[in-house]
């Protein structure tokens, strides 16, 4: 019964010390993730989420062009940047350097209509047509100018 009784607190013990090392490990709140793409012209991908009712928020030019811009809506934000303005940045990485011309990403983008999405987007070739998903989205794909691939889901009734 005794040594019962010692496991028992040398395990509360055990668990208290993980659970205290769990939130000494997450003692810093994330705030926000924003995607920053690469693109060669910035203007084309702010024009494509102007369709969608984003607001741009910030702007740097560069000459003629755009070397990096912001757009947002309803707490969503994407951050564009010329691969020519990240090339002339001294704090790049030749890694980083190497791999901007030929990175894309991918987008997963849950909204509340997706009629409107797409009827905001009439213009746009869809990559993959809507579709449900067995996780009980509905959903469409495209490419915003740069070619950044773009899934917009709708999750419930459509």
């Amino acid at each position: 019964m005794k040594k019962t009784m010692i496991l028992a607190v040398v395990l509360a013990c055990a668990s208290l010390a993980s659970n205290a090392q769990e939130k000494k490990n997450m003692s810093s709140a994330v705030k926000r993730v924003t995607p920053v793409l690469f693109v060669e012209n910035v203007k084309p991908c702010l024009e494509f989420w102007e369709k969608l009712g984003f607001q741009r928020t910030m702007e740097v030019p560069d000459g003629d062009s755009l070397a990096f811009a912001a757009v947002q809506k309803d707490g969503t934000e994407i951050m564009y940047q010329s691969v020519a303005s990240a090339m002339k940045d001294p704090s790049a990485s030749a890694t980083l350097r190497e791999s901007l011309r030929s990175s894309h990403t991918f987008l997963f983008i849950e909204i509340a209509n997706l009629d409107a999405v797409m009827a905001a987007l009439k213009d746009t070739k869809l990559e993959v047509e809507k579709h449900t998903t067995f996780y009980g989205s509905t959903e469409i794909g495209v490419r915003d100018p740069a070619g950044h691939f773009i899934t917009f889901a709708q999750f419930g009734k459509n």
